[in-house]
Parts: structure tokens; C-alpha cells; sequence
């Protein structure tokens, strides 16, 4: 592993020194194990600890197919689907890396007794399969989490409309949250070179999602002037779903847990901010009965907000907590865009409100392959900024998911794979001057 690091480390190593490094025959992942799948049954979800369950440890390092690409992977994030993962809910993942292993020839190391976790890289191309082109060892690289085979028609005009759709890292093995990585070499994207390492990594997975939630015509379709509510504006999809918003020309209206996180949002440039903890709203009466009035209540203090105007577009992530509410406040004729369900997946609302007043629910499940380039190219020109706000060894893998698990951190959290340290990485210094403020924006907190 050394070897590999000295050479990202050289300011002279090119593409024959990369493919000249050795490649071990191991190399320490974050993993969850099949033998404790069910260590946390019984619990409620807040009390199963991501700390008791993944484990950094040696994998061996699997060999690449024809048109994948082997990286040593610099830094990692963590998403809401490795805290799913992480706590065997909605339901341990190794079946989904049984089926992938049945489904598509080659992919048979991927069924495990372990699952290398993780949906977001920064790194370096070390190795590439036979049929790989465009890419070469040394090519500094992030990586988007689209697994698809486009082996079905149906996936031709929208690659996530195809049946073979998975998420890297979630529905496949050997994900980010290591030293070493392997992925489809079409989920390549070039690194945004004015971002370290571990900036570069935060953002894959939640601006792309929050790219075609609200901009494509697969989502929202937003357009300039539109108001948009966004639910946890300050957390990981909703830091990238406040700054597109305010780029495209929108008024984001953004609900927010504490003051801290409604004073980042003011420094993105939002300034119409509801702060949940101080306004109290209890959306639910007990466990099956939701409370209208609440509903009505949050309704007008986004119109107090507005001028009296009700939200175009709803950008839903919490679910079960807010979906209610969500389908109420919508303008007559607006869109509630949904995913994730980070509250719970059961949602629950008033259909009078959907269907008299001509809303539409649209369901929005990460990106497509054009989307994540175009959100990654935003990126790349300064125009949307990673909104990391601490890092984390690899060692303390768990510790960063239990972080995002209880919603006790701002925008992204990342975890350094290779990377000996923060802040390398960096090869366009003139254009991150420009823009240094807005990056580091939510790096509050010391690296850990």
C-alpha cells in the first residue's frame, strides 16, 4: 500500500509508474459480516449502533472484469444507504449480492460472507480491464454509484429505468469505503481538480440524486422562480438541493433541525429558513394519526415566508415524518419529489389534497448516467461546492456512520481511504482561491 501512496504522492509519477505498482493480495475495507445480520433484531432502529457492526478488516482483493477498473481509492463518504446497510434495515444486503452474483456472469465474487460498503470515491486508477477505454492508471478520478448492465431496452432512455439497475456499494461489493475499490469503468467521472481528496468524494452520490430530483425532466423539472421547500436543508442531500436551487434561478425555502444549521443555509445564500426545532411541529398525533392542524400551521409559515406563496416543488427525502405534510403544502398544480425515506418507507397523506388539487408525486432514485455527469460538471466549474464537514479515518468507519445514523452532523461527513492526511490533492489552485470560502463553508469541526 505504500508503494501505491508514494506514487499518488509524487509530483512526477505518470501512467507507467501506476501500472507498474503491486497490487496486494489485500487490502482493509469497511464490512459488514453475514454472521451478524441479525445481531440487531428486536431493537428499534435509532438504538442498532453502526459501531457495533461494521468492522475494518482485510478483504482480498478480487481481480477485474473486461470493463472494469481496479483504484485506490484516496478518500470515501458516508451515505444513508451505508447506515441502512449497516443496521440490516430494510433488510441485509447480502441478498442483493447473492442475486447480482446469479444474475450477471462475472459477478459471482461479489456473493460474500463480507460486504465491502461505500457509494462515493475520490482516487486513482491503478489497474483497467481488457475493453476499458478513456481511462489509464494514474487517471485521477471520482466515481458515480450507477451499476446497470443496459442489457434490456427499457434502460436505453433512462438508464435507471433498467431492470439490472444497482447501486455500487449498496446492491453490489467492494464499495468506496477502503484502500482499494473496483467499478464499472462508465462510472468514471474526472476528479474536480481545485478539490482535496476527501471534497472531491463528498458529493457523488447526493448532488447527483438532488440534481435529477429537482432539474431533469426525470424529476421536477425546476424552473427559474419556482419555490422550493427542502427538507433537511442542511444534511447531505439537502445542502447540494439548496445550492442547485439557488444556481437554477429558484427560492428555496429550507427546513432546518437546530440554529447552527439554519445559519449554514443563510451562508449558502438561502434566505428563507424554517427552523423545526424552534417552531415544534408534531406532524404526528401517536403512531397512526397524523395531525392536520400541524399541517396547516407549517403551511403558513411558509406563505409568511413567501409573500403567500405555496412551494412548486417539495424536495422529500425524510418520508414517513414529513410526507404528509409535504403533499399538503404543495401549490395546486406542484410536484412533491421523493426518495430516500430516511424517516421510514410506509408514507402516509391525505389524497383530497393530491388529486383535487392536481399535484403529482414523482419517485426519483439517484441518477442516470448523463445526470451525474452534468451535476459532477457543476462541481468541477465551481458552480456547486462539496459541503463536507469532518473526516474520518477509515479505522473509525463506524463512528462516522453512527454520526450520520443519529443526524448529528452537517452536510457531508467524509472517511480518508489511502489519503495519509486532509487537504492533499489539490492541482488547480487558482480556481479553488476563488471559491475556498463556499468549500470549506461546512468544515466547522476539527478532522478527526
Amino acid at each position: 500500500m505504500q508503494e501505491i501512496v508514494d506514487a499518488v504522492l509524487s509530483e512526477d509519477a505518470d501512467a507507467a509508474d501506476f501500472a507498474a505498482v503491486s497490487i496486494p493480495e489485500s487490502y482493509l475495507g469497511a464490512v459488514v459480516l453475514a454472521e451478524e445480520s441479525e445481531m440487531f433484531a428486536g431493537m428499534d432502529t435509532r438504538d442498532k449502533d453502526p459501531v457495533k457492526s461494521l468492522h475494518v478488516q482485510p478483504v482480498p482483493t478480487p481481480q477485474i472484469g473486461p470493463d472494469e477498473v481496479l483504484v485506490a481509492v484516496m478518500a470515501s463518504a458516508i451515505n444513508y444507504n451505508t447506515v441502512w446497510t449497516s443496521i440490516f434495515e430494510p433488510l441485509p444486503t447480502f441478498g442483493f449480492l447473492k442475486r447480482y452474483a446469479r444474475a450477471v456472469p462475472g459477478a459471482e465474487h461479489h456473493d460474500q460472507p463480507f460486504h465491502v460498503v461505500g457509494s462515493d470515491l475520490s482516487g486513482i486508477v491503478l489497474r483497467t480491464g481488457s475493453a476499458v477505454r478513456g481511462w489509464q492508471p494514474g487517471s485521477r478520478v471520482v466515481a458515480h454509484c450507477l451499476d446497470v448492465q443496459l442489457n434490456s431496452p427499457d434502460g436505453h432512455d433512462d438508464s435507471m429505468l433498467d431492470p439490472e439497475q444497482r447501486i455500487w456499494g449498496f446492491e453490489t461489493n467492494y464499495g468506496g469505503l477502503a484502500q482499494l475499490t473496483v467499478v464499472k469503468a462508465n462510472q468514471l467521472m474526472p476528479k474536480p481538480a481545485h478539490l482535496t481528496w476527501e471534497e472531491a468524494a463528498a458529493s457523488g452520490l447526493v448532488n447527483s440524486t438532488a440534481y435529477r430530483q429537482l432539474v431533469s425532466a426525470n424529476g421536477a423539472r425546476m424552473k427559474q422562480g419556482d419555490v422550493v421547500l427542502i427538507w433537511g436543508a442542511a444534511g447531505g442531500l439537502g445542502s447540494y438541493a439548496t445550492q442547485i436551487v439557488l444556481n437554477g434561478g429558484g427560492i428555496p425555502v429550507c427546513v432546518v433541525s437546530s440554529p447552527e444549521k439554519a445559519d449554514l443555509v443563510r451562508s449558502m445564500g438561502a434566505e428563507l429558513v424554517i427552523d423545526r426545532s424552534a417552531e415544534g411541529y408534531k406532524f404526528w398525533k401517536n403512531e397512526r394519526e397524523q395531525d392536520p392542524r400541524e399541517w396547516k400551521r407549517f403551511g403558513a409559515k411558509i406563505r409568511e415566508l413567501t409573500g403567500g406563496e405555496d412551494p412548486d416543488v417539495v424536495y422529500e427525502h425524510p418520508g414517513r415524518e414529513t410526507f404528509g405534510a409535504s403533499v399538503f403544502v404543495t401549490r395546486r398544480g406542484g410536484t412533491v419529489v421523493t426518495c430516500a425515506s430516511t424517516s421510514g418507507f410506509e408514507h402516509s397523506y391525505d389524497n383530497r389534497y393530491l388529486w383535487m388539487h392536481l399535484k403529482k408525486i414523482v419517485g426519483s432514485h439517484f441518477a442516470n448516467y448523463r445526470e451525474a455527469w452534468e451535476a459532477n460538471r457543476l462541481i468541477a466549474k465551481g458552480m456547486i461546492h462539496p459541503t463536507l464537514s469532518t473526516v474520518y479515518p477509515l479505522a473509525e468507519t463506524g463512528r462516522a456512520t453512527s454520526e450520520v445514523h443519529a443526524n448529528q452532523h452537517s452536510g457531508k461527513v467524509g472517511v480518508l481511504g489511502l489519503a495519509p492526511s486532509p487537504g492533499l490533492g489539490v492541482t488547480d489552485q487558482e480556481l479553488r482561491a476563488r471559491h475556498v470560502s463556499q468549500i470549506t463553508r461546512f468544515q466547522q469541526q476539527p478532522s478527526h
